[in-house]
């Protein structure tokens, strides 16, 4: 499903939890939700792996995230 997505114009947006000090982060790009893929990738590593995730599991994990249902600390 995900493999024929070309993300090489892909505007990626970085967490707002994420420094700019090089600690840990993550990018995501919501634009391409409409074609069933939410690609997430690391931002220190931007020429590395994609993990794909489809709109409607994307958008639980946010809920959970931010209802605190993933016991982040």
């Amino acid at each position: 499903m995900t493999a024929d997505i070309d993300l090489t114009a892909a505007e990626w947006i970085a967490s707002s939890y994420s420094a700019s000090n090089g600690g840990q982060c993550v990018e995501v790009c919501v634009a391409f939700a409409h074609s069933g893929a939410v690609p997430v990738r690391d931002s220190k590593a931007s020429r590395g792996p994609v993990l794909t995730f489809p709109p409607a599991g994307w958008a639980g994990f946010l809920s959970a995230l931010h209802g605190g249902g993933l016991g982040t600390s």
